[in-house]
């Protein structure tokens, strides 16, 4: 088993090179989106228009040999063009079922918040339980399933803010964020007669990817990482400033997350570095700020990282006294 790790893992790092070549200058991004796609979890990214959040999902799926699919949501989006719709065939005198994008393997939901809150929940029941029930019909995904969604930042116009339910359901909240100077100017070098995505294939199979999936979830984590996990999860429960705090969800996403992480570091057990750094991607979307406390400008990222440094890190008896 340890050998067959050892496998894996340079896959995971051959799909980390391969993006790179692509996206320049953004390894912890796609890092994390890595470890979602190990977790069976989603991500969001918000950021501005052009800043290669597309790219980076198109070239993910290219990396793993998984089908892409894509939804553009606009306001006068259905949740029927999400899932899928029954049409009437009058040959066969029967209604036949039409799959909607979400039935590929790694989906893009691009702009999700530029829809109605109605089609934004079409995608809960698909994130969370990997089916869709149309016309009482319950219809199971593909395998492997994964969302990528963008959004612009909630002050731009004509976009609706994504309702709590449907922020839990993301593993991670990230940010592009634009590139530095030397990235961009070599992004401008490569990109002069073709685009990289054009010569780039996959270096690991669905087959593969299932495999890495299966054995992130046995990295083994001890039960003082869990308690320090709790200890973060319940301090956003009692914080003044947190009208609303991180759910049971969020604390099995957490650790979920760090044993996906310290799988991509090549160790089969999680410590405590990996929780403190994922803590602030997996959590802060899930916590609701006070009135007060958003109008004295205080962020959601910031009050996480406050937990952070004041959590008690638990010790197992008999190493420290």
């Amino acid at each position: 088993m340890e050998q067959e790790n050892r496998m894996e893992n340079r896959q995971m790092k051959d799909v980390l090179n391969n993006i790179n070549r692509v996206i320049i200058g953004k390894e912890e991004i796609i890092n994390l989106s890595l470890v979602a796609l190990l977790t069976e979890g989603h991500v969001l990214l918000e950021d501005v228009p052009g800043v290669g959040k597309t790219m980076l999902v198109r070239t993910l799926a290219k990396s793993v040999n998984c089908d892409f699919t894509r939804i553009q949501f606009t306001p006068d989006l259905l949740p029927s063009d999400v899932t899928g719709v029954s049409i009437y065939n009058p040959k066969e005198l029967e209604f036949e079922f039409r799959e909607g994008p979400v039935f590929g393997n790694i989906l893009l939901a691009d702009e999700i918040n530029r829809t109605s809150p109605k089609t934004q929940s079409a995608l809960l029941e698909a994130m969370e339980e990997k089916s869709v029930t149309v016309d009482g019909e319950t219809r199971q995904l593909k395998s492997p399933f994964f969302v990528m969604a963008t959004q612009n930042p909630i002050e731009y116009e004509g976009t609706y803010p994504l309702p709590e339910a449907q922020l839990d359901r993301f593993l991670l909240k990230l940010r592009m964020g634009y590139p530095s100077y030397e990235d961009e100017l070599e992004m401008l070098s490569r990109n002069t007669s073709y685009h990289p995505i054009e010569e780039i294939s996959s270096v690991m199979s669905q087959r593969d990817l299932l495999r890495a999936q299966e054995e992130a979830k046995e990295v083994y984590i001890d039960e003082t990482i869990q308690q320090y996990i709790l200890n973060i999860v319940r301090q956003t429960r009692s914080d003044r400033a947190i009208y609303l705090g991180v759910s049971p969800r969020g604390a099995l996403a957490l650790m979920q997350a760090a044993k996906a992480y310290a799988y991509m570091q090549d160790r089969d057990y999680v410590i405590p570095d990996d929780v403190k750094y994922l803590a602030p991607f997996v959590l802060a979307h899930r916590i609701i700020l006070t009135a007060e406390a958003r109008y004295q400008g205080r962020l959601n990222e910031e009050l996480i990282d406050s937990i952070i440094h004041a959590a008690h890190i638990p010790i197992k008896k008999g190493i420290v006294e």
